[in-house]
């Protein structure tokens, strides 16, 4: 039986402090782990402005299972949506260039779509069985957020906001033309919408160990996360046709 391909993407933006020690580290777990996938790692430029673009055009030229791809507006959804719908992967996926989600759980998310008949997948560090280490105030912040999106539209996923998700190729080329963010929140908006289709959608627990030099501007991503949680509850309202159950 041939190995179904496997796409991981990584989108950064002014990474070149750190994009190729974790590219190698990358690389290292998934020849270990996840040699039953025909693998490629794919680096998604976001308009940097340091050598990070440099040095993703060195790793290409290092590994054959290593490219990238380089976009000149910011936008982590923007990249994901690029790199997803471009793609004929079996299985897509993306993480955080820090690697906070321990790769333990990355094998379990992908047998879940590749042998298990799940669309989404996701890892959760609210579930049981995760394991965090952040300051007090990202996790109050991370907890009432999701406790304000369970509220206001209804989800039972546990952590829509965890930088550690995969999808089937299929699922996702479905799903990303309904998904209007191209920034923080465009796998949330995914998640949302896949759940209200019917997609299966699969969470596993998570290590998770916070990075202190997050360039993550937590209040204003949190207001913006705000902004778009209001803006599906309309669409849930008035745009009947995007949440419709299909599967």
């Amino acid at each position: 039986m041939a190995k179904k391909s496997l796409q991981v993407v990584i989108p950064v933006y002014n990474e070149d402090k750190d994009i190729e020690n974790s590219v190698e580290n990358l690389r290292h777990f998934l020849g270990e782990y996840m040699d039953k996938y025909r693998w490629q790692v794919v680096i998604a430029n976001n308009a940097s402005t340091d050598r990070t673009l440099d040095i993703a055009k060195k790793l290409r030229k290092k590994y054959k299972d290593v490219s990238y791809i380089n976009l000149d507006q910011k936008g982590r959804g923007r990249a994901l949506r690029k790199a997803w719908t471009e793609t004929k992967a079996d299985i897509v996926s993306y993480m955080d260039v820090d690697l906070s989600t321990d790769l333990e759980a990355f094998p379990v998310l992908i047998e879940a779509l590749a042998y298990r008949g799940y669309d989404v997948a996701t890892g959760s560090r609210l579930m049981s069985g995760s394991r965090t280490k952040r300051c007090v105030k990202r996790e109050i912040l991370s907890k009432g957020y999701n406790l304000i999106v369970k509220l206001i539209l209804g989800t039972k996923i546990t952590d829509v906001q965890c930088g550690f998700k995969a999808a089937t190729g299929k699922a996702a080329r479905e799903l990303a033309p309904w998904v209007k963010d191209n920034n923080w929140f465009f796998d949330t908006e995914l998640l949302i919408v896949a759940e209200r289709k019917g997609y299966r959608i699969f969470e596993t627990p998570v290590t998770w160990d916070e990075d202190l030099h997050s360039k993550v501007r937590i209040f204003k991503t949190v207001y913006d996360y705000l902004r778009d949680v209001s803006r599906i509850r309309y669409e849930m309202w008035f745009n009947r046709e995007k949440y419709r159950k299909v599967k």
